[in-house]
């Protein structure tokens, strides 16, 4: 019964809970992190019933470059700080083997202007085959895995 009601809480809420892993794109960290961003709300609370996520090294390198860019170096910090305390989070890194999956899907979306990172974490989300993936970035659905922002 408690199940029950949870669940009915978290529609309530606008939030399904997915079962299965999450990957996590830049733009679930800037929605989340940065209060001013029209996807905050849905972020914050996907993130308040997080576990098992996953996200890209090069993700996270493209995260601290816009908090460094958009606002100091203090704020790239405090993001760098927030992964280090976020439980059940992986990084995937990126190497050659990686950038050899990610040239297939570039060359298989080339009618898409998908940067490395995206590429990337389509590759990581075919992989580990993950239920969600964390994204204002439509990008991130074109092999059919849910977006977040379309629940």
């Amino acid at each position: 019964m408690a199940r029950k009601i949870n669940q009915h809480r978290r529609r309530a809420a606008g939030v399904r809970r997915f079962s299965g892993e999450a990957y996590l794109d830049t733009s679930a960290f800037i929605a989340f992190l940065d209060k001013s961003d029209s996807f905050h709300p849905l972020f914050k609370r996907l993130f308040a019933e997080s576990s098992g996520l996953v996200t890209s090294a090069l993700v996270v390198s493209e995260a601290h470059g816009w908090f460094l860019r958009r606002y100091d170096r203090h704020r790239a910090m405090d993001f760098l700080t927030f992964l280090n305390v976020l439980p059940d989070l992986a990084v995937q890194p990126f190497d050659a083997t990686e950038l050899s999956a990610v040239r297939s899907i570039l060359a298989r979306f080339s009618d898409q202007s998908l940067t490395l990172a995206d590429a990337h974490g389509l590759a990581i989300m075919k992989t580990r085959r993950t239920a969600i993936c964390w994204s204002t970035d439509r990008h991130l659905g074109l092999t059919g895995v849910k977006l977040a922002i379309a629940t």
